[in-house]
């Protein structure tokens, strides 16, 4: 059975993929915190302050290696450096799981798997920093996944939504930014097609169509919450601006594409009443 490691699977999306993968493959995966995973032989403490991937690879001898992994910027470029040379030396493949925010400077248009990359922010140039070394790498070695926003009902995202209706706190939303979402379970399936498959290259992985982030966020929660909260519209920019990442070259098979009206109706299938 192919083993996989994911880096940060104690995270939210690391966790998702852990659950998906787990029944398929022989699946391990890093955390940082001890909490539920200290005597799991199948999880390793990591901290990419301290270091200690190689060992951890060593030890596992995955074929296929999922970074899902969060913390501070200059320490992941370090750590995703010693990954990739790695990865350049082994019999193995990187899954690496980059935003939409490498194109956040863009303005009227979505983007596809091989636009250009531009940020103005810093998240999204250390994403691309990584992307760029990764696709030094021949192309069977990666598979490069870049997502829109990406929800689900145990997410930060989420928890944070909650706590600012029930406290009457103001959300954020942004009326000049179109975007496209995904959430945790069409993810993991998506991701798990693109492993099985043995799939390789750039993927866009989101809903097929757009909404403007304020809508979402309003619809989202008049379903949810069955009240209207306190909105704070953020206007970064005078033009519409698209944080969106569609689908032109690598196209997954019609069941694992869905429309954002689907990853509404998971997120408001368990309504919360804070009334």
């Amino acid at each position: 059975m192919k083993r996989i490691l994911i880096l940060g699977a104690s995270g939210f999306i690391g966790n998702a993929l852990y659950k998906e993968l787990n029944s398929y493959y022989d699946t391990f995966g890093t955390y940082f915190n001890t909490r539920g995973y200290k005597d799991n032989r199948h999880f390793f403490q990591f901290d990419v302050n301290e270091g200690g991937l190689e060992t951890i690879i060593k030890e596992v001898k995955p074929k296929l290696i999922i970074s899902a992994l969060r913390g501070p910027f200059e320490a992941l470029l370090e750590t995703h450096e010693i990954l990739i040379d790695i990865i350049k030396r082994l019999d193995c493949r990187l899954v690496f799981l980059s935003s939409a925010n490498v194109f956040d400077t863009f303005e009227h248009f979505p983007s596809y798997e091989y636009d250009k990359t531009l940020s103005e922010s810093i998240y999204g140039r250390f994403k691309i920093r990584i992307e760029n070394d990764l696709m030094r790498l021949p192309a069977s070695k990666y598979v490069l996944a870049r997502l829109p926003m990406v929800f689900g009902n145990q997410c930060p995202r989420m928890e944070e939504l909650d706590l600012a209706v029930k406290e009457n706190q103001a959300i954020e939303v942004f009326p000049n930014t179109i975007i496209n979402v995904n959430n945790d379970v069409k993810l993991s399936q998506q991701i798990h097609f693109i492993i099985n498959q043995k799939l390789t290259g750039i993927f866009h992985l989101g809903s097929t169509d757009l909404i403007n982030h304020y809508e979402f966020i309003k619809t989202l929660t008049a379903r949810r919450y069955l009240k209207t909260p306190v909105f704070k519209q953020v206007f970064s920019t005078n033009q519409m601006r698209y944080l969106a990442v569609l689908t032109k070259e690598n196209k997954l098979p019609p069941n694992l594409n869905f429309s954002y009206t689907e990853v509404l109706e998971d997120l408001t299938m368990s309504r919360k009443n804070f009334m």
